[in-house]
């Protein structure tokens, strides 16, 4: 009868894997001041702080990441859509040729920039892609997202609200 034994060992596992997950009360918690950084590439520079005032989604991707590539369309349109709307992309490429190409290729138009070293993305304790922060127009957090169809009128009205 060993196998209620293993059965609650699994069990305890699985709770500590699931308990490494959670990032606890970090910055990157909606209801908490957006964490402020600022990021050049040589072409582009991102201070997010300079965005006080304006509804932001911090959006952080990568040209390898297939479910960043999947969300590319709907945040094209959702910055047609909504031009009033500072979308900030930030890309944790390695390989500063990869992500020009991915940007050219996929006619992005909106603010984009390079971060090479994950700066920014370290002050959020971000470490899934596409990870998307709405930041509303005090700076603070109001919502995270996890690869989304930005196309999605829930979405949309959370934006428009703010």
């Amino acid at each position: 009868m060993r196998f209620p034994g293993c059965l609650a060992l699994l069990l305890l596992v699985s709770l500590a894997l699931a308990s490494g997950c959670n990032r606890g009360a970090h910055p990157s918690q909606p209801g908490t001041r957006a964490p402020d950084f600022t990021v050049s590439d040589g072409t582009t520079t991102v201070h997010l702080a300079s965005y006080r005032g304006k509804v932001v989604l911090l959006n952080f991707w990568a040209s390898w990441c297939a479910p960043c590539v999947a969300e590319t369309p709907s945040l094209l349109q959702l910055h047609h859509d909504m031009p009033k709307l500072v979308i900030l992309g930030v890309s944790i490429d390695d390989d500063p040729d990869a992500y020009k190409q991915f940007v050219k290729s996929h006619h992005i138009d909106y603010i984009t920039v390079l971060d090479t070293s994950q700066s920014a993305p370290k002050l959020f304790h971000t470490d899934m892609w596409p990870e998307t922060y709405l930041i509303d127009r005090k700076g603070m957090i109001r919502s995270k997202f996890f690869g989304v169809d930005w196309s999605d009128p829930e979405i949309r009205a959370l934006i428009k609200s703010l």
